[in-house]
């Protein structure tokens, strides 16, 4: 049977068919599907773990029990579980353990780009990179095959565009593996130094195996071209932009294995061309590995981009090959900037710290877009969780001269995955700082998946609820209060409030996103064409239901939920 699928779809199809067990991830675009799709196999269990560290951790665990495991996340996600990543590359496993990582060119949802390969030659283990969503089923059953068969994790790389477009499938039955058994080990799993001494000697030997591996498989593969002038090295997408462009003009070596890269491959291949072209997204990982092995005519960097994604076009244009001819639009197509949807909890919260003039120190969410124009209420976003601990370095450095004038936001979501350490430092060291989660009920960004505080699991069957409240005072914060933030007036005297204390507090912004199937709202307001006098005060909040026609305030009755926030804004009753 095939099936068009996407390829996190393909990918979630391979974990159930290799005889997947546990899977555990933390949602991030673009890899949260895998796992929502291996959510719907009832042989599979999965879960949403608070962070990609401990989503890795329990997948190791499920492998030391003898199942097959998986854990999914986007390249920033990696970067957090890191920690067990580079010694679980020591341990090895028990059963096969395989963990996805896909990347972002061009940051479509993503605070930086970044080159998880780099990762595979760092950890010293092995990477696959399927180029579509039929390899990327594949490549999962061959990961796994792999992982038993080398004792040790598999990473799987996909892609923007590898997770999210799709391609003609195949699919086979699941194969059931019986779980291995449990085998204590201390010198194989207690990195202590006497143990990881012994395991990193296994470790390079096994490198040594699989860059043996690398020349043999079929997932590094020649495809013959009739000009010979030039070889084409690429993988992933890359691969689809260069048979687009090229066809079968130039032979091109495909790499599926993508580290350990082969080395007498790839010196045979070009020793069978003139030049060689290396074509890659992001950084020249395999060219800098071309160079390494003494290829001395190869070209790549030198004329494609070390940033952004490729395309078919620009593939074309730095080969000096034509490009397809598009249809030119009769006119330009206006930007459309990200933007709070209508009804967002955020705004007023958002709308109150611009108003105060604080220093707010952000956070990875939704509410990131708090930092947009008119509100442009976040000075810094750098990764989940370092708003918490940003603002005690803020506030203690300066002697608590800035504690008056600086929050941190956080998501409801966010603070589970890293906050919560944060707030400790915050109570431990006793610095004089306010934390403002933004709890909205779900994990908005990556589309409403369920966390710790929601009370629902990722199969959204009733959980245990983590109680905020609590949870805050219980790592020594006294003062903890809970604010509606639809209530401009509520969140302004909150605010101020917490700022004048001379303690560490907690602000809980909370209210349920406004996209949330289940919430019900009162129904689109109004302006009085009469009564407006076209002051411009509610565009102050960046609504995208309100406008500006005739010198006159208009409410769209598309998009407006009725929250209110508009109407507590104008002067002369106007809106209702």
């Amino acid at each position: 049977m095939k099936k068009l699928m996407l390829g996190n779809e393909a990918a979630a199809r391979g974990l159930y068919e290799a005889g997947c067990a546990f899977v555990s991830s933390y949602p991030g675009t673009p890899s949260t599907e895998i796992t929502e799709e291996a959510a719907k196999y009832r042989e599979i269990y999965a879960e949403w773990a608070p962070n990609e560290k401990v989503a890795m951790e329990a997948a190791f665990g499920a492998s030391l029990s003898g199942r097959r495991s998986f854990c999914g996340m986007k390249h920033v996600g990696l970067n957090v579980a890191a920690d067990p990543l580079f010694t679980i590359s020591y341990t090895g496993v028990n059963a096969g353990m395989l963990i996805a990582v896909a990347d972002d060119p061009a940051m479509h949802s993503s605070q930086n780009e970044q080159d998880s390969r780099h990762y595979a030659r760092a950890a010293k283990l092995p990477m696959l990179e399927p180029a579509d969503a039929a390899e990327a089923l594949e490549f999962v059953r061959r990961g796994y095959a792999l992982s038993e068969q080398y004792d040790t994790p598999v990473l799987m790389k996909l892609c923007t565009r590898i997770a999210h477009s799709q391609s003609v499938v195949k699919l086979g039955e699941r194969a059931e593996i019986p779980p291995r058994p449990y085998v204590k080990d201390a010198m194989k799993y207690v990195m202590m130094p006497a143990g990881a001494r012994g395991r990193h000697v296994y470790v390079e030997k096994r490198m040594e195996e699989l860059a043996l591996v690398a020349e043999s498989t079929d997932l590094n593969r020649i495809e013959e071209g009739s000009d010979h002038s030039m070889g084409i090295i690429t993988s992933s997408t890359s691969y689809q932009y260069v048979k687009e462009v090229c066809g079968d003009t130039y032979p091109v070596l495909k790499l599926g294995m993508i580290w350990p890269l082969p080395e007498k491959k790839l010196l045979e291949f070009a020793a069978g061309v003139d030049t060689v072209c290396v074509v890659e997204e992001l950084d020249g990982f395999i060219e800098a590995w071309c160079r390494e092995i003494g290829l001395k005519k190869v070209f790549g960097k030198d004329r494609f981009p070390l940033r952004g994604e490729l395309s078919q076009n620009l593939v074309a244009e730095k080969l000096g090959l034509p490009a397809a001819s598009g249809k030119a639009l009769s006119e330009a197509v206006p930007p459309r900037p990200p933007v709070m949807c209508a009804g967002c909890p955020h705004r007023g919260l958002f709308y109150t710290l611009h108003k105060l003039k604080l220093t707010v120190l952000g956070d990875i969410g939704c509410y990131t877009l708090g930092a947009t124009p008119p509100l442009s209420a976040m000075d810094t976003t750098i990764c989940m969780g370092a708003s918490v601990s940003g603002l005690h370095g803020f506030n203690k450095a300066s002697g608590g001269e800035l504690a008056g004038r600086s929050v941190a936001v956080i998501g409801d979501s966010t603070f589970m995955h890293s906050g919560i350490t944060g707030l400790v430092n915050i109570a431990y060291n006793e610095s004089n700082s306010t934390v403002i989660i933004l709890d909205n009920s779900i994990t908005g960004m990556t589309g409403h998946q369920q966390n710790p505080t929601t009370g629902f699991n990722l199969k959204g069957d009733p959980c245990t609820k983590i109680d905020l409240e609590a949870l805050c005072r219980s790592v020594g914060i006294r003062r903890v209060r809970v604010v509606d933030p639809y209530d401009l007036a509520a969140c302004e005297e909150a605010v101020k409030e917490e700022l004048a204390a001379e303690e560490p507090s907690v602000i809980i912004s909370r209210r349920p996103c406004a996209l949330l199937k289940y919430v019900r709202h009162p129904g689109p307001i109004a302006v009085d064409t009469e009564k407006c006098v076209g002051c411009r005060s509610c565009m102050r909040i960046g609504c995208p239901c309100i406008s500006i026609r005739d010198g006159k305030a208009v409410i769209d009755q598309t998009q407006c939920v009725g929250c209110g926030v508009c109407k507590q804004l104008c002067p002369v009753d106007a809106i209702g």
